[in-house]
């Protein structure tokens, strides 16, 4: 059976990097876990780093947390639909809005909880994804400030998501200037400015982001070790806390290029191939994951050897070239995993996931 792995000593030394970085600019952080998908196995490690607030936005995957650590402070980190309301009283001690009427059932629901219910009031900078629209801002807030059992704890925004928008300084002193403009024209104060994910931290390092950005979401940085605005490897951060495993099912020597009339194959595309490949051969190797599990370009060989051929719903064929290492029937093939195939595995229920301390 395909397994996928997290090493433990690497997601600490992730987790400690980024933890002790944040401290020292006086920033708070929060952990999103959607890459876990409520996993049981993986939240526990991740609860034992010591963290206390943790952001996703599945309230299913906020529940398994409230279940392992009670005290633990989750935040749902995407407008709530109608049908969650209740459940995100229940699991979320914060969460992300945009809209009047949802907040107004929050509201409702939190007096039925007898709970106050915290939100952070998301505004739409530019990325075209959630947030109540600049101009609007103002009379929106002024018209949910005043709700029963809801505390606005928070500002924030989101960026390079949906089409890319990258943050930066003027982005940021934006989302700043409006927490003052909230604070002096209602005279309240807003705890939290939450501008700040993964792809925001090079900001901090290059000293350009606001000091009012107090509040930051990450998740790809800490799980993948990596710059998510350059899209490089942070240094002295694990980028391999991930690896899928999957075991050879079949070995043949086959041609390169098949034969017989050419047609559309699952995915609707028409293969082609080099003339040049005609008559050659290689090892050719089957594993036991498919495009049920991960879609290959999310998935690469830790062998430079290992070359994917192609795939179909639950196989993935390999070329081993001359198959140099003598891989057999019953070898377990070993892969990283970009953001999204990570993702994609752990929701597939055919991959088992293990634990690596």
């Amino acid at each position: 059976m395909a397994y996928i792995t997290l090493e433990t000593k690497k997601l600490a030394n992730n987790f400690h990097h980024l933890n002790d970085f944040f401290k020292s600019h006086h920033i708070d952080w929060s952990i999103v876990t959607k890459i876990l998908c409520g996993n049981k196995k993986y939240l526990t490690e991740l609860l034992n780093l010591g963290i206390k607030q943790y952001s996703d936005s599945r309230i299913s995957n906020l529940k398994m947390i409230k279940n392992l650590d009670s005290n633990a402070q989750t935040i749902y980190i995407k407008p709530p639909a109608k049908g969650v309301i209740e459940e995100v009283i229940m699991y979320a001690d914060i969460s992300m809005n945009t809209d009047f009427h949802t907040i107004e059932m929050l509201s409702e629901e939190a007096v039925k909880q007898n709970k106050i219910h915290k939100i952070i009031i998301m505004i739409d900078l530019g990325e075209l994804r959630e947030g109540v629209m600049r101009e609007d801002f103002v009379d929106f807030y002024a018209n949910v400030f005043q709700m029963k059992n809801i505390e606005v704890v928070g500002l924030g925004t989101n960026l390079a998501c949906l089409y890319g928008i990258k943050p930066n300084n003027d982005k940021l002193l934006q989302l700043c200037l409006y927490k003052q403009l909230i604070e002096l024209k209602f005279n309240v104060k807003i705890p939290f400015v939450s501008g700040g994910s993964s792809v925001t931290i090079p900001l901090i390092k290059q000293g350009l982001l606001p000091k009012d950005i107090n509040h930051f979401r990450v998740g790809e940085t800490l799980f993948m070790g990596t710059d998510a605005y350059n899209n490089v490897p942070f240094k002295n951060m694990d980028n391999d806390i991930f690896k899928l495993y999957a075991e050879i099912i079949e070995l043949y020597e086959k041609p390169v290029i098949p034969s017989g009339e050419l047609g559309s194959n699952l995915e609707g595309n028409v293969m082609t191939f080099d003339d040049k490949d005609i008559g050659k051969s290689s090892i050719r190797a089957i594993i036991d994951i498919g495009l049920l599990d991960i879609d290959m370009k999310h998935l690469e060989s830790t062998n430079e050897n290992v070359k994917l051929a192609g795939a179909t719903s639950d196989m993935v064929v390999l070329d081993l070239g001359e198959n140099l290492e003598n891989f057999k029937v019953g070898d377990q093939m070993e892969f990283t995993l970009d953001y999204m195939g990570i993702v994609r595995i752990m929701n597939s229920k055919y991959i088992e996931k293990r634990v690596v301390h």
